[in-house]
């Protein structure tokens, strides 16, 4: 499994997440606190939004996280209101390649995965040939969380939703539901879920396994601040006003006490300015 972490709100640098904070996502690539094998050293990557663009720029790489010199400089000096970043542990059977690094970005979507679809292998040509041509074209790697996406890609625009927040949840939802379904069939029932996609304005991320299964770890913090001051990394003025900044990652950045733990099989739903929502995911 890898770790992961989003967030959302009002611009800060890059290393407000990756670099700077005690329990930073590269502190993760090589220290996990939260999974039996503590390193994620099988590549790492990071997308953002920029104000002067609706599509997503992304940089992956395959060395580790914790000495890849260009990802610290990018991290210094690069701002943004959404940003995404894993470090990787690759499924055992699946290349170690550029391809496979999440996060995996088309049009004005990013999306990363932690976990994986058990039943991959016997419905791959399947759910291949269920996507789309775009779908199917933009899928350029061998991983199970990159057909996820093209699944979702599809969903979304079948969707009568005017509501952009509410299109990602459903679309969540239905794409779990039909990959459940296939690996039912299988009698394949260990599959993880940790899903995360946003258009840069809007942001969905779930913790969920197949039962019996425990889902990954979760966790997030919102507020209106960030603030990062020696390593110590926290959203501050959790108490009312205008939700500005919003965190959720694999595990939290820092030893403080503003952190909550997504709960079992729920997703949470995340827009600029408003307050975090938890959901079940219905499937």
């Amino acid at each position: 499994m890898c770790r992961f972490v989003m967030y959302l709100g009002e611009e800060i640098t890059l290393s407000s997440l990756i670099t700077e904070p005690e329990h930073s996502i590269i502190h993760q690539s090589y220290e996990s606190k939260l999974r039996s094998e503590p390193l994620n050293g099988d590549g790492f990557g990071v997308a953002w939004f920029a104000d002067s663009s609706d599509s997503p720029a992304v940089f992956r790489d395959v060395s580790p996280a914790w000495s890849n010199e260009n990802l610290r400089e990018l991290a210094r000096v690069v701002r943004s209101r959404c940003v995404l970043a894993h470090v990787r542990a690759a499924t055992p059977g699946l290349a170690v390649t550029q391809l496979n690094c999440h996060p995996f970005v088309h049009g004005n979507y990013a999306f990363m995965h932690n976990g994986s679809v058990s039943c991959f292998p016997n419905i791959r040509r399947h759910l291949l040939q269920s996507l789309s041509d775009s779908s199917f074209d933009a899928v350029r790697g061998t991983t199970d969380s990159e057909v996820l996406f093209g699944l979702l890609l599809d969903i979304l625009p079948q969707l009568n939703q005017d509501d952009p927040l509410e299109a990602l949840y459903q679309a969540v939802n239905r794409c779990i539901r039909s990959v459940e379904s296939l690996c039912d069939a299988g009698d394949e029932s260990d599959s993880v879920f940790n899903l995360a996609i946003t258009d840069g304005q809007h942001s969905v991320v779930t913790r969920y396994a197949t039962p019996p299964t425990k889902p990954e770890s979760l966790y997030y913090t919102s507020g209106t601040a960030f603030e990062c001051v020696n390593g110590r990394c926290r959203v501050a003025g959790t108490e009312g006003g205008e939700q500005k900044a919003t965190i959720i990652a694999s595990e939290p950045l820092s030893e403080v006490d503003q952190w909550y733990e997504v709960p079992a099989n729920h997703a949470v739903l995340i827009s600029a300015g408003k307050p975090v929502e938890l959901r079940p995911i219905t499937t």
